[in-house]
């Protein structure tokens, strides 16, 4: 290969603005990168942690022991955080009025923000890469079209048209096309399954804090039909 045609001396000849749009390319695939290795080891923490407690949960531990056992809320994450928020709220409410619908609203309304800071945490920077997902291919697309505008430049002011004229254009174009479409599809795939591995601890999550407000439902129900005993 001629070196005048090899893919660094293209890019280092490229113009400014094509030159741009490589750049913000590369930034956008290296970032999303970083996200996507942060992520899958958040995801697989997640996982592992809530399997974890789950075990323990439906082990037959006493609440009020797995209440004590549990770190702070700080420190909690997933259903052991949505646990320890209704808990909590449980035992304030307990001491504070004698109304179980009462206590089991205020439990819900606890886990509910906690589950909704889980989806936060759980979600975090995935709108960043669909957003390069779905920019970068437009992005390397605007070089392109700025190299093919270069070529039929070069071409209307030479005096005979050759393949060498417009070469350079059309080859820092096709690059730029390519480097948008580098930066955007690890970024749809990586998406696409990541937010289908927090829709799913998400949908965990929900399901144990449905399971763990019926509990404290018949705790209730017990507490009060021993009082009415």
């Amino acid at each position: 290969m001629n070196d005048s045609m090899s893919i660094p001396h293209l890019i280092m000849s490229a113009s400014t603005v094509v030159q741009l749009v490589m750049l913000i390319l590369v930034i956008g695939s290296v970032l999303s990168w970083v996200v996507i290795f942060q992520r899958t080891f958040i995801m697989r923490r997640a996982r592992k942690a809530h399997q974890e407690f789950e075990e323990r949960f439906w082990s037959g531990v006493d609440l009020n022991e797995l209440y004590r056992e549990t770190p702070a809320e700080q420190e909690t994450q997933g259903a052991e955080h949505v646990f320890r928020a209704g808990f909590r709220e449980f035992n304030r409410l307990l001491t504070k009025t004698r109304s179980p619908e009462a206590i089991l609203d205020g439990v819900q309304r606890s886990m509910r923000v906690a589950w909704s800071r889980e989806e936060d945490r759980l979600t975090l920077h995935l709108v960043f890469l669909a957003t390069v997902a779905s920019a970068s291919p437009y992005i390397g697309l605007f070089g392109t079209v700025w190299g093919i505008m270069g070529s039929f430049q070069s071409l209307s002011m030479a005096q005979q048209a050759t393949l060498a004229t417009v070469a350079p254009w059309i080859a820092e174009a096709l690059i730029a096309t390519a480097m948008g479409l580098f930066a955007a599809i690890p970024a749809v795939i990586f998406y696409n399954r990541l937010s289908n591995e927090s829709g799913r601890l998400l949908g965990k999550y929900e399901d144990f804090a449905e399971e763990f407000h019926s509990i404290l439902h018949r705790n209730l129900q017990g507490r009060s039909e021993a009082g009415s005993a």
